[in-house]
């Protein structure tokens, strides 16, 4: 019987921020969300600031630099 291997080190390749919910979505093709009140800063930022993300680690974090916010792949799979 085969079993699928999950990857240990999943990675981002896309973000988006609503009113409502952080979305990620992972090179594996999952796709993750979690409500917005868990994250102050994003919660409290314009659209613009929310858009302005940038990967880390080849994916592996996600970084707001107008909010100085940083926000890991694998805490957002551990929550």
């Amino acid at each position: 019987m085969n079993t699928l291997e999950i990857d240990r080190h999943p990675v981002a390749v896309n973000v988006s921020v609503t009113e409502a919910t952080l979305e990620v979505e992972l090179a594996d093709g999952r796709k993750i969300s979690a409500p917005i009140v868990w994250f102050p800063r994003l919660e409290a930022a314009t659209e613009e600031e929310r858009k302005d993300w940038h990967l880390l680690g080849n994916g592996q974090g996600i970084h707001w630099p107008q909010l100085d916010e940083d926000i890991s792949v694998l805490g957002l799979l551990s929550t």
